[in-house]
């Protein structure tokens, strides 16, 4: 049985006042979802992504209709601790504060491990665990030297819970990422910083379907309890929770955004 996405919901002013930084935020997936729903709820926003025409083109798009006060980019390659450092020093000088920073770069793949190369096993891990490590590192020396408490979100995925053929140094990635949560959070703690991550199973956008085959398709949807994939905004909105005073004793925690919880 496949259920209809819910009606989109309107901001509630959750985050007014507030700065969030989102790596990978330009396009239509999970990063561009989040950066339009930060803003819905009144915080500014500054984008990074790896790809700057593209970044360009989102950071022009928002400003647009939300106001060029609100929104900056700057490209960032996570792999790059002296690109990570510039992004958050931007954060600084645009906006005087850093109160929610959304890991979301990641980097998939496919491959049997006995085929994978250390090139292919590298490459998916510094993006997709080191980049978190060093943008949630960057976030928390700041955000410990301001003493303003602030929040981090990682975005994991069930992968990192469930074995998948092809999907070794993807899904060791992405445990690292719940692991690495947990542990930043009880670190954090003592001074006013919550970490959590949001795992999702399957979030598509309408350029991920086309080039995704409809067999493929069907499989995945097939696991899916509601027999659908997710809006990238409805993964986005459980970020918003997370980042908002709704979520204030939360910390260390990994939310499943699925059925898919082992």
């Amino acid at each position: 049985m496949t259920s209809a996405p819910p009606p989109y919901l309107p901001g509630h002013h959750l985050l007014t006042g507030r700065t969030a930084v989102v790596t990978a935020a330009a396009g239509a997936g999970i990063g561009g979802a989040t950066a339009r729903r930060l803003l819905e709820e009144g915080a500014r926003i500054v984008i990074s992504d790896a790809h700057a025409r593209r970044l360009k083109e989102s950071e022009a798009e928002l400003a647009a209709e939300f106001g060029a006060d609100r929104v900056t980019a700057l490209p960032c390659d996570v792999t790059d601790e002296a690109q990570v450092t510039a992004l958050f020093d931007h954060a600084d000088e645009h906006h005087g504060r850093l109160d929610i920073v959304v890991n979301n770069a990641g980097l998939g793949g496919s491959s049997d491990l006995v085929d994978m190369t250390d090139e292919q096993w590298n490459k998916v891990v510094d993006v997709t665990l080191n980049g978190t490590f060093r943008c949630t590192r960057a976030a928390l020396r700041r955000m410990k030297a301001a003493g303003a408490g602030g929040v981090v979100v990682n975005n994991a995925s069930v992968i990192g819970w469930r074995a998948q053929q092809g999907q070794a140094h993807y899904a060791a990635a992405k445990a690292g990422v719940m692991a690495l949560t947990r542990c930043a959070a009880v670190e954090a703690a003592a001074y006013g910083v919550r970490v959590n991550a949001v795992s999702p199973s399957l979030a598509m956008h309408p350029h991920l379907v086309k080039v995704t085959t409809p067999e493929l398709l069907e499989e995945l949807t097939g696991r899916e309890a509601f027999g659908r994939y997710a809006e990238p905004w409805e993964v986005a909105n459980v970020i918003v929770f997370l980042a908002s005073g709704y979520s204030s004793y939360l910390t260390g925690e990994v939310l499943s955004v699925s059925s898919q919880h082992p």
